[in-house]
């Protein structure tokens, strides 16, 4: 009886946060658009005589593709090479982009975040976790490091030091193993096609 009950609960809540990480991206485009078009329409209409409604969300493409145009050039991608080494290097902010960089899959330098990620070995299965260090254990030995974030929500998770023989490493990328977390399983996590 108690498992009837909680099937039904289970189920609206998995669907629920499906919907909500299906969502999210559309959502945040549209309301990007919404807002640049009534910035500028605010800002604008009494003061150009040709404004019209749309215009700030034609802007908004235009500024898209302008720099989307611009990174794809030979010096736009040295200067983005440049910008994105001294974002690293400023204190706090340096951190928060580096991990943003790894979470979203755009970080392909050695010195990432997140190392690799693991299955760790639990009662009857295991449980996605995320290699962030290496250390010494209790008996001397190297250890890994291991944040085993909890779903949906991964900020949210327990730290763990774990010996060698007790994770497995995965053919994942942090930031597929982050979405399969964030959407319950509804995205699939496959592997790397290379």
């Amino acid at each position: 009886m108690l498992l009837r009950m909680n099937s039904p609960t289970r189920h609206v809540t998995r669907c629920l946060v499906g919907g909500v990480v299906a969502l999210l991206p559309i959502g945040g485009a549209a309301l990007g658009l919404v807002y640049a078009e009534t910035s500028l329409a605010r800002s604008w209409r009494d003061e150009v005589s040709w404004y019209f409604p749309g215009l700030g969300i034609l802007a908004a493409l235009v500024l898209v593709y302008l720099v989307g145009l611009f990174v794809t050039t030979f010096l736009g991608r040295w200067l983005w090479r440049q910008a994105d080494k001294l974002l690293q290097r400023l204190p706090l902010v340096g951190t928060l982009y580096q991990s943003l960089k790894e979470v979203l899959g755009y970080d392909t330098e050695r010195d990432r975040f997140f190392e690799s990620v693991v299955a760790v070995r639990v009662d009857d299965g295991f449980e996605i976790g995320l290699v962030t260090g290496r250390a010494d254990g209790p008996d001397g030995t190297e250890h890994a490091i291991v944040f085993v974030p909890s779903s949906p929500n991964p900020s949210n998770g327990r730290l763990l030091l774990l010996p060698p023989e007790h994770i497995k490493t995965l053919d994942l990328r942090a930031a597929d193993a982050l979405r399969g977390l964030v959407s319950m399983g509804k995205t699939p996590v496959n592997g790397r096609k290379s």
